[in-house]
């Protein structure tokens, strides 16, 4: 099957799904506030997420839904301080429904934004922005890709990519699927790149028990390989550090589940919970 024949992701589905309930039954402040996904999604697959209240209270679905927001939330707020330390080029790596480009901020403004996935779910979301009425930014640009069949840097070159400046890139909910050696090729891209670069991304760490973790790992991952979308690779958070250092990242974090919990969840009175494992890294360059 060519780039061309894939269907549109049904994982990227179920997170804007994720995202628009978010949107619709959690409490204020937001996480993540965004107005635009719920828009996005087909009315059926809409009115049937609504309909099925006790799916979106379950523990399972609580916790991934903070999961989804939580990660497009500190993607965003990284991409924040970059921006104020001169980095102009934002590469969504694996974009399916993100919505940044569509409800930028005012900091925003100076960004090239460039969202690469493959092209059935690029021509289906195109098609839901159009019949939302959203209309494209002037600043964003869509790059099709398939992360195993060419490089990295082979995908971003026939793009308006600047690979001289220093570049922001978000790879939120993709590497559980890449083999190693494809996760091994973004990193290394992503740390050619100048000064002031930095990529933020999201890992498992595989299986825990269901005492530790409500929704498994390994429940996700044979939801993802029921719609043909298996789970590849896991990662060791004190190993990735290493293997990061040693691409020639100057600083590795991680955020943690108590630094997650103090900035956006102190004040939540509603079920969403915080993480209680590390899966979220941010890599400066």
């Amino acid at each position: 099957m060519n780039i061309q024949e894939r269907p549109a992701s049904r994982t990227a589905i179920g997170v804007a799904v994720l995202r628009a309930m978010h949107q619709l039954y959690d409490d204020s402040p937001k996480i993540l506030s965004d107005p635009i996904i719920p828009l996005l999604l087909d009315n059926e697959v809409l009115q049937k997420a609504k309909a099925n209240f006790e799916w979106l209270q379950a523990s399972g679905t609580t916790v991934l839904r903070s999961h989804v927001v939580l990660r497009s939330r500190y993607a965003e707020d990284s991409l924040h301080e970059a921006v104020a330390r001169g980095v102009h080029q934002y590469v969504i790596l694996g974009s399916g429904f993100d919505t940044f480009a569509y409800r930028q901020p005012a900091w925003a403004a100076p960004l090239r934004i460039f969202e690469v996935d493959h092209p059935a779910s690029q021509r289906v979301k195109v098609e839901r922005l159009r019949l939302s009425g959203i209309s494209l930014p002037p600043n964003l640009e869509f790059v099709s890709a398939d992360f195993e069949s060419a490089s990295l840097g082979d995908i971003l070159s026939l793009s308006s990519l600047d690979f001289r400046a220093p570049a922001f890139f978000s790879c939120l909910g993709v590497l559980v699927y890449l083999p190693e050696d494809s996760i091994k090729a973004i990193f290394r891209l992503t740390a050619s790149f100048p000064k002031l670069s930095e990529i933020v991304f999201t890992f498992s760490q595989g299986n825990r028990s269901s005492d530790d973790q409500p929704c498994s790992d390994s429940s996700l991952a044979d939801a993802a390989a029921a719609v043909g979308e298996p789970w590849r690779s896991y990662c060791d958070p004190d190993a990735l550090r290493r293997e990061l250092s040693e691409i020639g990242f100057s600083q590795v974090f991680f955020l943690s589940p108590q630094e997650a919990k103090h900035l956006y969840y102190r004040d939540r009175r509603d079920a969403l919970p915080p993480p209680r494992r590390t899966s979220i890294g941010r890599a400066m360059v």
